[in-house]
């Protein structure tokens, strides 16, 4: 069996002025970057402003699991699928983080035949994006630490500066630093720490941001710390917006790639969905949506993350509505929700099976709180036996639940037409949907919270500590109280434990701090010990991974 990367490497491209062309692309619209890759204009939204809107379709997942559910290769199967009976489709995805790649998630270009190409390049530093908000980030942390050495006017206190230096790695060593040691022309001594670049707010506001203007404002408005008096301390206040939005001039227009069969891509912004929302930028989502009829887009991790802020973040902040959803589901992952251990997983376990649905159940509860149609697609793998595959269908069936066996991995297209003739019978009936947003933003901050543990993940409550009460009262005292909740939790379960598996009960989640993000527009709710920035493994990927004197990319999964 080929590897991914050996399907990639062996795939016919287009030029990408031929993509271009195909979406009816001027070449004022587009600049290339290289023969496969292109940015498109961040004008061109505006541009398209009178053409109307495809279907929006998002793909999420029931809880992660070491076994994989395949929601990215879902996704660009879909979308190949749509092209394949005629339908006009443009598929729109995050940008993956290096320290997945070289640590244990792996990529999120696809898989099989269901990738979008170059995988090398996008896996790895595609058009530079991630670099240029690391550098924003990074030039921010210099600013701060340069006002304080230079005679801090501000009167920062350098006890209470919140933002955090980042980068495009998992890194263990960086969570908690010191710096300015060495002396009085070294700096200011003082606790910093480093998040990973996707954790980065300027990351949450590049994907929020609607326009170069709207970039800057949200850039002017992050607070990055506290006087001596608790008066917040914003980047206009520094007067480095306009700077830190020339490093990003470039990183804010999406990128344009294809599918192995061709199916235009738009790849832009990477926000994990843990700790983070989760979510490619709203830029890319629309242009995709002007430009094709139907938009394939995808929200990290299961629908407890992803989906949650994709619904009550993202599409409340770009003003679009979602016409359906897919729910991926596998086999495998499902009996690790009913306690099959990953070693065990190629025997057929109708039990374990069984008692893994209620997970998939969860996720199907609370797309169907949001008022919206979905399917849920049987992502097959070929270990399934036809026992497994008739267990989940029959299951659904009797549910009225619509389901679909999927094989894009191995058939491209061709294995997910008849998820795609199930998911546009489902924007056809949204018409006669209502959307539900979980909360209303003037809400209390506790009561969002509580609504999303409650709602979403299942709990009996939240427990607040003392740190975190103090921050809601005190932010609450700011005037951020109406602003919705970004919830940092682990993604292998539905509560703030990563070990309870499947549908656990009878938990109450942990709100372990609050921070406030206010150039993104949200609240940061850390729960449990999920961490910001991630380690490696004790074997990364990154083991595997070479390149050879030709320069041919090879062991990139």
């Amino acid at each position: 069996m080929k590897t991914d990367i050996e399907i990639a490497q062996q795939a016919t491209l287009k030029p990408i002025q031929e993509i271009a062309e195909n979406l009816q692309l001027n070449e004022e619209d587009w600049e290339p970057h290289g023969h496969s890759k292109a940015k498109l204009s961040d004008q061109l939204i505006d541009k398209l402003k009178d053409k109307p809107n495809g279907k929006v379709i998002l793909v999420t997942s029931i809880n992660p699991t070491p076994a994989g559910e395949g929601k990215s290769t879902v996704t660009v199967g879909l979308g190949q699928a749509l092209n394949k009976i005629g339908k006009k489709s443009v598929i729109a995805l995050r940008e993956p983080s290096l320290g997945p790649v070289m640590g244990m998630k792996g990529g999120a270009a696809g898989g099989g035949y269901s990738q979008v190409l170059p995988m090398e390049d996008i896996n790895l530093h595609f058009t530079g994006d991630l670099h240029a908000i690391t550098s924003a980030n990074n030039a921010l942390s210099a600013m701060i630490d340069n006002h304080i050495h230079r005679g801090n006017e501000l009167n920062i206190d350098p006890r209470r500066i919140d933002w955090k230096r980042v980068m495009d790695m998992n890194d263990r060593a960086l969570r908690q630093t010191v710096v300015g040691l060495g002396g009085p022309k070294r700096g200011v001594p003082r606790e910093d720490g480093f998040n990973i670049t996707v954790a980065s707010e300027i990351m949450a506001i590049l994907c929020l941001t609607t326009s170069l203007d709207d970039l800057k404002l949200r850039i002017s408005k992050i607070v990055i710390g506290y006087t001596y008096e608790d008066i917040p301390i914003t980047v206009k206040d520094l007067q480095v917006e306009g700077a830190l939005t020339l490093l990003l001039k470039d990183a804010i227009k999406p990128n344009l790639v294809q599918t192995i069969e061709n199916t235009p891509a738009i790849i832009h912004g990477g926000p994990f969905a843990n700790i983070a929302h989760g979510c490619n930028s709203i830029m890319a989502t629309k242009t995709a949506a002007k430009l094709g009829d139907y938009v394939v887009t995808e929200a990290g991790f299961g629908a407890d993350l992803g989906a949650e802020k994709f619904f009550n973040i993202k599409s409340r902040v770009g003003e679009f509505d979602t016409d359906a959803v897919v729910i991926v589901a596998t086999v495998r992952a499902l009996k690790m929700h009913g306690g099959v251990m990953k070693d065990n997983l190629k025997e057929e376990n109708l039990d374990a099976l069984n008692a893994g649905m209620e997970n998939l159940k969860k996720h199907i509860e609370t797309i169907e709180s949001f008022g919206l149609p979905f399917v849920v697609a049987l992502n097959k793998f070929p270990t399934d036996t036809l026992a497994e595959t008739d267990l989940i269908q029959t299951w659904c069936e009797s549910r009225d639940i619509d389901t679909a066996l999927t094989d894009v991995w191995e058939n491209g297209g061709a294995g997910g037409t008849h998820l795609a003739e199930q998911v546009i019978a489902k924007t056809e009936e949204n018409n006669n949907k209502e959307f539900n947003h979980l909360y209303k933003l003037e809400e209390t901050l506790e009561s969002k919270m509580r609504k999303i543990a409650q709602k979403v993940y299942g709990a009996d409550d939240i427990e607040l500590t003392p740190k975190a009460k103090e921050q809601v009262t005190f932010y609450t005292e700011k005037g951020w109280g109406d602003l919705p909740i970004c919830m940092a939790k682990t993604q292998y379960s539905l509560s703030d434990n990563p070990t309870l598996t499947g549908r656990p009960t009878g938990f109450t989640i942990t709100i372990r701090e609050v921070k406030p993000s206010i150039g993104a527009g949200f609240m940061i709710v850390l729960t449990g010990d999920v961490m910001t920035m991630p380690g490696l493994p004790a074997k990364p990927a990154a083991l595997n991974m070479n390149v050879t004197k030709e320069g041919k990319v090879v062991g990139l999964f």
